[in-house]
């Protein structure tokens, strides 16, 4: 049995970017038959091949732009890479997007049970758990309200209760610690750290750099798509820094 829970090999993603906006059907029939190029394909991940071990933390780090979020959808299937595979051993609930299968017009614990079931959870696990996701979202008095009265805050904090009721063997967070007040915040913070104790895989995009030097087992530095630092945390911080200060 592999002691990886995530293996990348040789993974590499493209998008197409347009630079021409086009006001008219006649303009755009003319672009098509024009043999002007009128986008450029943007490479976000060049040929990446890394693993990550069963029970760790594992952090990703870089500027805006490098390719963080792009590999975590990846990783969840969200995005197909165009070249090279994936090996996951385990199931994967991403924190990436909380709640966007939430239904406005549905009350808090209507979402709680379809945004569950989409998560994984079996009917009697979401009805048996649901008014302990409701205490831990402090939405106590909105149980019954629609999520169209919500708050950004109350929806975040909402989406994230319900899904740390999920058991996975990976997690995948993309900036979650920042959902909701400081107080929710804390409470997050502890709830991931307390799967980290588990011995999930826990692999998190932050920008957050204590955070990557505190609790992270190992990290990973992305520049322009590719791994520019890769190992123990302190070392991959200091070259980010080094990156940062040279531009």
């Amino acid at each position: 049995m592999s002691e990886n829970a995530v293996e990348f090999v040789n993974i590499s993603k493209k998008f197409r970017i347009y630079h021409e906006k086009r006001s008219s059907v006649y303009e755009a029939i003319l672009g098509w038959f024009s043999k002007k190029k009128h986008y450029e394909n943007l490479t976000v991940l060049d040929d990446l091949s890394f693993s990550i071990k069963k029970g760790e933390m594992f952090g990703i780090i870089g500027k805006n732009g490098m390719g963080k979020t792009t590999l975590l959808r990846v990783m969840a299937g969200i995005y197909k890479p165009d070249s090279g595979h994936i090996i996951n051993n385990g199931s994967i609930v991403p924190f990436l997007g909380l709640g966007a299968n939430f239904q406005l017009d549905l009350t808090a614990k209507a979402n709680i049970i379809q945004y569950g079931i989409l998560l994984g959870l079996s009917n009697n696990e979401i009805k048996k758990n649901i008014e302990k996701i409701i205490e831990f979202s402090g939405l106590e008095k909105f149980a019954d309200t629609k999520l169209k009265n919500f708050s950004n805050g109350m929806y975040a904090r909402l989406a994230f209760a319900t899904a740390v009721q999920a058991d996975p063997d990976i997690l995948l967070i993309d900036e979650i610690l920042q959902v909701g007040d400081l107080e929710f915040q804390k409470k997050s913070y502890e709830k991931i750290l307390s799967f980290k104790k588990q011995g999930k895989t826990i692999v998190i995009v932050t920008h957050d750099i204590n955070t990557i030097q505190k609790h992270c087992d190992r990290s990973l530095l992305l520049n322009n798509g590719k791994i520019e630092a890769l190992g123990n945390p302190t070392e991959v911080v200091k070259k980010y820094r080094e990156i940062s200060y040279q531009e």
